[in-house]
């Protein structure tokens, strides 16, 4: 018999699994649909990776032997039950590296060279000469030491700036970071920062960490950049440092809860850019999101190691 797939999928539907058909009986579920869908399953590919379905439906997934989820993090899939059971689960790292690399490097240039400010005085029709920053020997600590960390830390290296890391555990030498710092010491490192970039997976162990005790530490006129999740940071800690001026400016892409709600004071914030979780959505990412699985699907199939394997006790792949 042919193995099962299901594909759990909300507004659109991956392109390019026809030769994944071909091999495999697909099933196409949503939300409402899933626990129907997924009774005999082998395989479930989770391409609306945000939905709380899978742990509704977990009781009819006792033959499920497969997650892999279109996304880069899984904390949104790892529900007690799965992470102690068998069921491997697979991400799509690599999608979303350079993108989000790019998009640092732009919120941080635009911090620097003023350009929030140049477009408010060009729409008064105000010619305001003002210096900028150079961000050459400026510092970036990045939170989250993956390989998204590795990508920005390469970039922001290639532009003639300074990187660190800050992970689970203190070291010397790394290869894209040289010095990585304890994420449990971040407030007593923050201080040496120009620019806090958080990419880190959310976890037990980093929910939360970015919080007054840190923000108080960083650097006078320092920023934060984040593009993890929404939860890595003290949303109500920020606006207040950003509102005191110690904190210069924040760039915020994630959320504790997305859609920020139209009342949020992060809307209105002096400083602060709000981005709808894009930040690793460049052209064709949807594309290469269906790639990513069709290879690791044909794997499967083959009885072939699979790649991009999560480490569900950590929650993010080694």
């Amino acid at each position: 018999m042919a193995p099962v797939l299901v594909v759990l999928y909300a507004d659109d539907l991956p392109d390019g699994l026809d030769a994944i058909e071909e091999v495999a009986d697909v099933r196409y579920a949503t939300a409402d649909t899933l626990g129907d869908a997924v009774d005999g399953a082998d395989a479930l590919l989770l391409w609306d990776f945000f939905s709380p379905a899978v742990e509704s439906a977990w009781p009819r997934c006792g033959s499920l032997k497969w997650i892999h989820i279109a996304a880069a993090g899984v904390d949104s899939l790892m529900f007690d039950e799965l992470v102690e059971s068998d069921v491997v689960v697979t991400n799509s790292r690599g999608v979303f590296d350079r993108p989000i690399a790019e998009f640092v490097l732009a919120q941080i240039l635009a911090f620097a060279k003023d350009s929030e400010r140049s477009r408010a005085l060009q729409h008064s029709k105000i010619w305001q000469h003002r210096e900028t920053e150079r961000i050459d020997g400026a510092h970036a600590m990045i939170v989250g030491t993956g390989a998204i960390g590795r990508a920005i830390a390469n970039l922001l290296t290639a532009v003639g700036m300074s990187v660190s890391g800050v992970g689970r555990t203190a070291r010397e030498g790394d290869t894209d970071f040289g010095t990585v710092h304890a994420s449990d010491h971040l407030a007593d490192v923050a201080s040496g920062a120009d620019y806090l970039v958080l990419v880190a997976p959310l976890t037990d162990k980093t929910r939360g960490l970015v919080d007054d005790s840190v923000l108080a530490a960083m650097k006078p006129g320092s920023r934060l950049v984040n593009v993890g999740r929404g939860e890595l940071l003290d949303a109500d800690a920020l606006l207040t440092h950003l509102g005191s001026g110690h904190i210069a400016g924040a760039a915020l892409d994630v959320f504790e809860t997305e859609p920020l709600s139209a009342d949020h004071p992060l809307w209105t914030a002096e400083n602060v850019v709000v981005t709808p979780h894009m930040s690793g959505d460049a052209a064709g990412w949807k594309r290469r999101l269906a790639e990513v699985f069709a290879d690791n699907a044909h794997r499967y199939f083959r009885g072939e190691p699979l790649l991009n394997v999560v480490d569900k006790k950590l929650g993010f792949v080694p």
